[in-house]
């Protein structure tokens, strides 16, 4: 697809839309200033390019998952050094939350290592969405899988959002996860959707997999029956124990081009720059930004790996002109 045709496609868009394989690999394949320049004027037909939303990530039940996810510092069949914890306590659960506050965010997300709750854990759990929400910020869980008389339950207590990755395409879904299959994943997004939740569902970069694995999970995305209001772009923290520790590292401008795709395709979500952001150049976030990414996770830690520190961010936003969004 040339670049006038992908001009002329992208000119006819009235509305969200379901995207093909074909039209999201024609947007990888557009060269790095069209991208850019294209992404840039979806963005600001939506959002005001100058404002960024900001949440901050606890985790609130730390280690030990029975999934066996390839990536990730928390599952139980990996040798790390991340320790199996306990459900934190709801105080302070909720003074990590005001702290956020006062920090700048506007959504406190709390996740768990679990391959799906258990009833009696989601009771505290709910306990934890009410006393957020009473603080004034939104809230947003991840939980692992869960069903829909859950997912009811988790609405009721008033979640705004919850986060179920897709991890990466269909087929290459296989290398990294083997304790569930791409349908589970889709079934709780279907349950949360249908519990009336806003649905956080993004992915992770720079895992060994090919451009066509990246399209493939960004046409995904994009062809969900409603396209997700947040989208996080993880680019892969390499945690030694692991067993993608080694990988070899994604192109930066490759990342850029997965924002960009997720922008145009999914013009009225959030595109967040999520994990990864410790081992990234201040250069390779603006131009995240540039490329529609429009929030961030804030804080030094992402569950059990670094993040840039507040003061870091603030810093950041400043020599770019950029402000916190309200909430």
């Amino acid at each position: 697809m040339s670049v006038g045709a992908v001009d002329a496609m992208l000119a006819n868009e009235a509305s969200p839309r379901a995207w093909t394989r074909e039209e999201v690999r024609a947007l990888f394949n557009l060269p790095f200033p069209e991208l850019m320049f294209q992404a840039q004027t979806v963005h600001r037909r939506h959002f005001d390019p100058c404002e960024v939303q900001v949440s901050t990530l606890l985790s609130i039940k730390t280690g030990g998952c029975p999934e066996d996810c390839a990536y990730c510092p928390q599952s139980a069949h990996h040798e790390t050094e991340v320790a199996a914890g306990k459900l934190m306590a709801l105080d302070e659960v909720l003074a990590a939350a005001r702290a956020a506050k006062e920090g700048g965010a506007s959504r406190f997300c709390m996740g768990a290592a679990w391959r799906s709750p258990k009833d009696r854990d989601l009771d505290h759990v709910c306990e934890m969405i009410a006393g957020v929400k009473a603080l004034g910020l939104e809230s947003c869980v991840t939980l692992g899988m869960v069903t829909a008389p859950q997912a009811k339950r988790l609405k009721d207590a008033g979640l705004d959002y919850y986060n179920h990755n897709l991890d990466t395409s269909p087929e290459f879904y296989g290398e990294i996860v083997t304790t569930r299959c791409y349908q589970d994943r889709l079934d709780t997004l279907d349950h949360v959707r249908d519990a009336g939740i806003n649905v956080c569902c993004g992915g992770i970069t720079g895992m060994g997999e090919a451009r066509e694995d990246r399209i493939g999970l960004i046409a995904t995305l994009a062809s969900l029956p409603v396209h997700p209001e947040s989208v996080p772009i993880n680019f892969l923290v390499q945690v030694a124990g692991t067993p993608l520790a080694g990988t070899e590292r994604l192109d930066p401008f490759e990342f850029v081009r997965t924002i960009a795709a997720a922008r145009i395709t999914m013009p009225r979500s959030m595109v967040r720059l999520s994990a990864g952001r410790e081992e990234m150049s201040d250069e390779m976030q603006a131009l995240c930004f540039l490329a529609g990414a429009n929030s961030i996770f804030a804080g030094d830690k992402l569950l059990t790996t670094a993040n840039p520190g507040v003061a870091h961010d603030r810093g950041l936003f400043q020599r770019l002109g950029l402000v916190a969004m309200p909430a």
